[in-house]
């Protein structure tokens, strides 16, 4: 059985990766530093606990378990907190991923896939955006991604190291199962946010702008199923192991939701309408951010698999679970 070192693989889709990797016939062991990972979240494979700027930790890693790769998902993403400290995201975004690939490469592992963002595009240009689209990341955090984008390309051309960019839109939804789901604390994400209004926790869903040149006036973002991206990241290693070359790949549906379409699926999934206030457009937005996945089907197969009510329901009953099991946990004996 092959191993995959899955750096940052106790988040969000790192937990679901190494899940994919697993039902795949690989060994994911995780190497997180806990800052944003769950350790309930690690479970087919061991944790290997550090940080990805410390060289020597990562060393010894990589020489107790001779991974044949790396998928890379070691990251701060919030853009609000890189627009604060841009610092404190060059360091492990760029700097982290860096020190990463060095390690790897003085361990003779020769792949990597790496976990980017639609983030590195900016203001959309055209519709929906392809692996050319072209790259001005309005933010510190997008920014970071891109720098990693293209020092990969010059590892690619003068050094011979191959890697696969995937570049993600909203990565939503759940392992049906149950066994783990989206956790960010504090909670930022849209689909998140609103589950938090359907179970209570909130007043209200804010929706920022329902006055954009879309179909129903909200913005348009292109939500793809966690466990979809993570068979992408699945096939790109696969193909990088038979000799393929370093390629990027924008994963989305080519559609996209409007906010108000995802607020009524929640909804749905909830059984109940959920409490909405309209707000102004926030600084920034662009009104509709949808990727072409035509590259990634031609070359990994891959497409989406799971619609935006198969997201949700996943989603709701993972919150959910988790929300009654917490309650248990606090409740006096």
């Amino acid at each position: 059985m092959q191993t995959v070192l899955v750096a940052g693989g106790a988040g969000y889709v790192g937990s679901h990766a190494c899940l994919a990797l697993a039902q795949a016939g690989f060994r994911p062991v995780v190497f997180d530093d806990m800052s944003n990972g769950h350790r309930e979240h690690v479970q087919w494979g061991p944790l290997e606990e550090g940080d990805i700027r410390d060289a020597a930790r990562l060393d010894r890693v990589f020489s107790t378990h001779k991974p044949v790769a790396v998928l890379h998902f070691a990251a701060r993403i919030e853009v609000g907190e890189s627009v604060k400290n841009p610092g404190v995201f060059f360091d492990n975004n760029v700097g982290g991923a860096i020190t990463l690939i060095e390690a790897a490469r003085r361990a003779n592992v020769n792949a990597m896939v790496f976990s980017s963002t639609c983030a590195t595009f900016g203001d959309p240009v055209s519709l929906p955006m392809a692996e050319n689209h072209p790259q001005a990341p309005l933010n510190p955090y997008g920014r970071s991604k891109l720098m990693i984008e293209q020092a990969l390309a010059d590892y690619d051309r003068y050094a011979g190291f191959k890697s696969a960019v995937m570049r993600y839109f909203n990565a939503a939804g759940a392992d049906p199962e149950g066994r783990i789901g989206e956790w960010h604390e504090p909670e930022t994400h849209a689909i998140p946010l609103a589950i938090q209004v359907a179970m209570g926790q909130r007043s209200h869903f804010t929706i920022f702008g329902d006055d954009y040149d879309t179909r129903d006036g909200t913005a348009v973002r292109d939500y793809v199923h966690v466990l979809d991206l993570a068979d992408a990241h699945v096939s790109a290693l696969r193909r990088l192991l038979a000799g393929g070359s370093s390629e990027t790949y924008n994963l989305g549906t080519g559609t996209g939701t409007t906010v108000r379409e995802l607020v009524d699926g929640v909804g749905r999934a909830a059984g109940k309408p959920l409490a909405v206030q309209v707000a102004p457009r926030r600084i920034g937005d662009a009104p509709v951010l949808v990727g072409d996945n035509g590259k990634a089907r031609e070359q990994l197969g891959w497409a989406p698999s799971r619609d935006l009510d198969t997201i949700l329901s996943s989603a709701w009953r993972w919150h959910h679970a988790e929300a009654e099991a917490r309650s248990q946990m606090t409740a006096p004996d």
